[in-house]
């Protein structure tokens, strides 16, 4: 039954949207160690991580299906945790931050009392309301969710009284709601991914020779990835129309020593197809590029974000929702048109909407009759749901659908962030 259509579906969507998952993934350097030694390097470090904090260590193993892919098991809601008396204020992208494993830096300290100190046991919440002013004292009154309890790591006034920039971690979180590794670890080694952002990857399958395209490529999590499964051979062009965003991917290629392969612009990739005689004689080192430029072309663009995980609280507007398809829709003709015959386009989102995932299938089926919808070689979400769709398309697509989830049976393939992928063919 369509997901629109069934309001205990829904119902459970908006549950598992306010908890975090209850795994989380890394995503493995093949290219400068064994899976193995990785996975001891990681434990090492966690376990050190859980006895300064003194919680229990994580478990952890190899994910069996996706050989680059780590998986570490969180624990799950604690209730018992009582709020210290002394509390600290934080915005809502640290609160999300902070229900997936993240410590606090001292730049995400909104309010805190005056007589916090150096050491002191404090309760942090989250303000929902966007309304606590940076440096504020009197405790916060508006709507705020406990996040857990931490240890200050330096006193108020060594942070909002001091002429010096104060940066490094703030509060060290030590008895959380839900207890998660901090990931800020072994950075040339792993990278923290959600499970369907590592799988869409391997379904777009890049090949050494490739020429490939990752069309809205910030922060570059997934560029880094398939140049690592090209093996720093062939070539990745990274768009992103936002230019501080270039820096952050170009600073994750470097890391993983991939800059010989990897090539970022800044640049709107609805434009990066030309026909000008210039490009058609073979000119693409940087974008616009001439038709049928790329053997494989990922297309991770703007969404609605909807199957992220934790949502504390969505702002957005109607309006703003009902944007995204039409905005995708001009991405998908522009990757169409750059895309090689028998090259293969990667569709994906982080979004549970039928209208950016399936409809979009739907759209590009009925008016590009030279693209085919595929079978993905890793599969480990539900069928496509709510379109009309063949019942042997929407077994083709993918959707990690967290709108079924049940307490009695998550496991790390289910219990992840909402996403959607498609594979097409170009024939």
């Amino acid at each position: 039954m369509p997901l629109e259509n069934n309001d205990l579906r829904v119902d459970n969507l908006i549950k598992w949207l306010g908890i975090p998952p209850s795994y989380t993934t890394l995503r493995l350097n093949l290219r400068v160690d064994t899976a193995d030694n990785i996975l001891s390097q990681v434990q090492q470090t966690l376990n050190i991580q859980c006895r300064k904090k003194n919680i229990e260590e994580f478990k952890m193993w190899l994910h069996p299906a996706v050989k680059d892919c780590l998986v570490i098991e969180n624990r799950r809601p604690n209730n018992d945790v009582i709020p210290a008396e002394k509390e600290v204020i934080v915005d809502l992208l640290c609160g999300t931050a902070v229900l997936r494993g993240a410590d606090i830096f001292s730049q995400g300290i909104m309010g805190a009392p005056s007589n916090m100190l150096k050491g002191d046991k404090v309760a942090v919440y989250c303000d929902m309301e966007g309304k606590c002013r940076r440096g504020a004292v009197a405790k916060y009154e508006h709507t705020k969710v406990f996040l857990g309890n931490g240890i200050a790591q330096i006193g108020r006034d060594d942070y909002f009284c001091s002429q010096d920039k104060v940066s490094g971690i703030g509060i060290l979180m030590t008895e959380t709601i839900i207890e998660a590794p901090c990931l800020d670890i072994l950075p040339e080694l792993v990278f923290a991914q959600n499970l369907p952002s590592i799988v869409c990857s391997h379904v777009l399958d890049p090949q050494p020779t490739d020429l490939i395209l990752d069309m809205c490529a910030a922060p570059g999590g997934k560029t880094v990835h398939i140049a690592s499964l090209m093996q720093g051979k062939g070539r990745v062009i990274a768009l992103d129309k936002a230019k501080g965003k270039i820096e952050k991917i170009k600073k994750n290629v470097n890391l993983w020593g991939l800059d010989d392969t990897v090539s970022c612009f800044d640049f709107d990739a609805r434009n990066a197809m030309t026909d000008k005689e210039l490009v058609k004689k073979g000119v693409t080192d940087e974008p616009p590029f001439p038709p049928e430029a790329f053997d494989r072309i990922l297309l991770d663009g703007p969404c609605s974000a909807l199957g992220q995980r934790p949502t504390l609280k969505n702002n957005m507007i109607p309006g703003v929702l009902k944007s995204f398809p039409k905005y995708q829709k001009q991405l998908l003709k522009t990757a169409i048109e750059l895309l090689k015959p028998n090259g293969i386009l990667v569709y994906s989102t982080c979004t549970v909407t039928v209208e950016e995932n399936e409809h979009q299938v739907e759209w590009v089926l009925e008016n590009f009759p030279n693209m085919i919808l595929s079978p993905q070689s890793v599969h480990l979400g539900c069928h496509g749901t709510g379109s009309n769709l063949s019942e042997e398309e929407l077994k083709m697509v993918q959707r990690f659908d967290i709108s079924g989830l049940d307490e009695n049976n998550l496991n790390c393939d289910n219990d992840t962030i909402g996403f959607f992928i498609a594979k097409f063919i170009k024939t």
